[in-house]
């Protein structure tokens, strides 16, 4: 991964290379034509979503380029969904999912959730397993009645006790 890798939030006008992005991603692991074109309309990212108060659309760039984005969406006081986590396949396993994995992680945490929800393609499924989530069960496609997707869950630490740790540890280091 380049270490002039930028997260920020997503521009409205960057909703048609999102979505571009995230069919680029999902067509990396070799599905047929039909099933990415029944895909296209799940795999829109819209720009009000952009725009929502309860998503977040959070953009990785390298240089001047998007190179993966994820989508968070506010379920409940204590949830948040990974609504889709996409890397440019010439990218995929150089570091840009994992950090977007762990910012999702932190940004959840930092709204108060206590779960962090995920319902993986199956060939994703190692990637957040290696990230700290754990088969929860599944979830029927949007696209695809009766196909059965992994839905996973990270247990998230909520902010207060983290801050409480890093309290400890000084007052120790101080005494």
């Amino acid at each position: 991964m380049s270490d002039s890798l930028l997260l920020r939030k997503a521009l409205v006008t960057e909703a048609p290379q999102l979505s571009e992005l995230a069919f680029r991603s999902k067509a990396y692991w070799g599905y047929s034509n039909e099933f990415m074109a029944a895909c296209r309309e799940e795999l829109a990212v819209p720009a009000h979503s952009i725009e929502d108060s309860g998503c977040w659309v959070i953009v990785a760039i390298d240089q001047t380029d998007v190179v993966g984005f994820y989508i968070l969406e506010n379920h409940s006081d204590s949830e948040v969904e990974l609504g889709g986590l996409f890397v440019e396949p010439s990218r995929i396993g150089s570091g840009i999912g994992k950090a977007l994995m762990q910012h999702a992680s932190q940004q959840a945490t930092r709204l108060g959730a206590l779960k962090l929800i995920i319902q993986s393609d199956p060939n994703a499924l190692e990637f957040y397993r290696a990230g700290g989530a754990v088969v929860i069960g599944e979830k029927e496609s949007s696209s695809f009645p009766g196909r059965l997707l992994p839905l996973l869950e990270i247990r998230l630490v909520p902010v207060d006790a983290v801050d409480s740790c890093h309290t400890e540890v000084r007052t120790l280091h101080e005494s």
